[in-house]
This record gives structure tokens, C-alpha cells and sequence, in this order.
């Protein structure tokens, strides 16, 4: 799998949240200024061919869905982070966070508390 462009993730976010869509309400959820028609189909057809969106055809019109769930990608792209920044190492990615204060203490215990259970599973 490949890294998706900044337009092509948010198309991708889209289309995770609305399960299946023409590209008029793939537009009609964008942030403004809205992008043209045919900047998003250009980009759904590159979607397609990445193998990452499909089609149903409704005469000329077409009905978009993704052929991987969010999960999938973002397991994909986290593993890319942690392997570019903080060599293969998880424990690095957190420690690095901890250290810059980013993570507060309620989250640090909802971590160790997801870490405990999958322990006990």
C-alpha cells in the first residue's frame, strides 16, 4: 500500500465516513473553498487505480465506496511513523511525546490500562 496524498486522505476520510458516495456529496462535505468537480473525480479515479475505491455505475453517474477501512490505513500509516521517526520502536514514539508533554496524565493512564488488559487477554 501507498501513502496517500493530502487530497486523496481527505477524499479517502469522506468516503470512511459516508461509506459510499457520488462525487457531488463527496464535495458537499469538503471544508471551503470547495474544490471542482472535476479536481475530486480525477482523484477518485486515482484512488481507483491505487485499488482503494470502487464503483457502482447508476447510468453515467457513479457511486463511490473505499475497498479499505480506516483501520487498515491507519494501521499502515502508523507503522510507517514509527518506523521512520522512532526506529521500529513504539515505546520511542510514546517516550517522545511524554518528553515533549504532550501526553497528559489521564491519557498515560488509559494507556497503561488498555497495556494491563491486553496483558490479562
Amino acid at each position: 500500500m501507498k501513502e496517500l496524498t493530502k487530497a486523496e486522505e481527505e477524499i479517502m476520510q469522506i468516503l470512511w465516513d459516508l461509506r459510499v458516495a457520488f462525487v457531488k456529496e463527496i464535495i458537499e462535505n469538503m471544508p471551503e473553498p470547495k474544490p471542482a468537480y472535476n479536481t475530486v473525480s480525477t482523484i477518485i479515479r486515482i484512488l481507483q487505480q491505487k485499488n482503494l475505491v470502487d464503483h457502482k455505475a447508476f447510468g453515467k453517474s457513479h457511486q463511490y465506496f473505499p475497498l479499505i477501512s480506516k483501520e487498515e490505513y491507519s494501521k499502515f500509516k502508523m507503522e510507517g511513523l514509527v518506523k521512520g521517526y522512532f526506529s521500529g520502536s513504539l515505546s520511542r514514539m510514546v517516550s517522545f511525546f511524554v518528553e515533549k508533554g504532550d501526553v497528559k496524565a489521564k491519557e498515560l493512564d488509559e494507556i497503561l490500562k488498555l497495556i494491563e488488559e491486553k496483558r490479562e487477554s
